[in-house]
């Protein structure tokens, strides 16, 4: 009898191992999400029809909403759809998120700064919030230091994945020319008061590189786009990731339906193998949107 409890035990943890190294997580990122032609308050109601619950992260690209932090019942919604205070759920600060001010709310309801490091499920994160200037050189330079010490530091994660809503890629190695697909190419963005040459390129990207040499695969995501879809990889085998919703702009049908389609990304997460996979996901095919000619 008690050899068949061990071998029962034995058996069932075997089980629950080969469970555990294949478990699979899906995570969720869409950018610039807002419907223009609402009164600021919402988001695209594709995103509104979606389960998000299946997935174990959403991570925003920004412009949430055109209005986002101009009242507080406009946190509220957008926290009833993507779960702020989950540990995994990530908003990058577009100008339509900050233009109003009330950046205090976010940081208290979510108990991060608007720019923080996190890690998850071996997944370190860099999230950033560049609609900081230097006329507030305190945050700007804090949030540098963060970066700096990442990058520094960084030893066991498997990825690190920096999220901005601004484009900032300007003349990376391998890269288009930024201007061609963002809606915004801050080329002259600074880092840190310091400088005025602390742009993404001097400062930030040789130091992406080094975090690259040692091992953790790096991911730098963008979300001030539109339909288009960035998928591409440095010269120094650095990824560079982007996507954005078009069909929000459009309140008529036929036009919706004449725009661009929209994609999001979809990843899936193998944290026990160290794998991170993702796919550029029509939205309408995933909310059940079906356009006027196609119903």
């Amino acid at each position: 009898m008690k050899r068949f409890i061990v071998i029962t035990y034995f058996l069932l943890l075997v089980q629950t191992t080969i469970t555990a190294q294949n478990d699979t997580l899906l995570y969720f990122f869409a950018g610039h999400t807002y419907q223009w032609y609402t009164r600021g308050d919402k988001v695209d109601t594709r995103l509104e029809d979606l389960d998000l619950s299946i997935y174990d992260g959403i991570w925003l690209g920004g412009d949430v909403c055109s209005e986002a932090l101009f009242e507080y019942s406009t946190l509220l919604y957008i926290d009833s759809l993507f779960d702020l205070k989950h540990p995994n759920t990530h908003w990058t600060l577009g100008n339509h998120d900050t233009r109003n001010g009330n950046w205090i709310w976010l940081e208290e309801f979510t108990g991060n700064k608007t720019f923080y490091a996190s890690t998850y499920k071996g997944i370190s994160y860099i999230i950033l919030n560049t609609c900081i200037t230097p006329y507030d050189c305190e945050q700007l330079n804090a949030q540098y230091k963060i970066i700096k010490d990442v990058c520094d530091t960084i030893q066991s994660s498997s990825h690190l994945i920096i999220m901005s809503h601004h484009g900032l890629w300007h003349k990376v190695p391998g890269l288009p020319i930024s201007y061609l697909n963002a809606q915004s190419n801050l080329i002259y963005y600074n880092f840190n008061c310091n400088s005025t040459e602390s742009t993404f390129i001097n400062e930030i990207y040789p130091r992406l590189v080094e975090v690259e040499e040692r091992g953790t695969d790096v991911i730098c995501m963008m979300g001030d786009l539109g339909a288009s879809e960035l998928d591409f990889i440095s010269d120094d085998s650095i990824q560079f990731l982007g996507t954005g919703l078009n069909r929000s702009y459009y309140k008529d049908p036929v036009e919706r339906a004449n725009s661009d389609i929209d994609h999001v990304l979809i990843f899936e997460h193998i944290p026990a193998k160290k794998e991170l996979t993702w796919e550029f996901v029509n939205l309408d095919l995933l909310s059940g949107y079906q356009p006027p000619n196609e119903q």
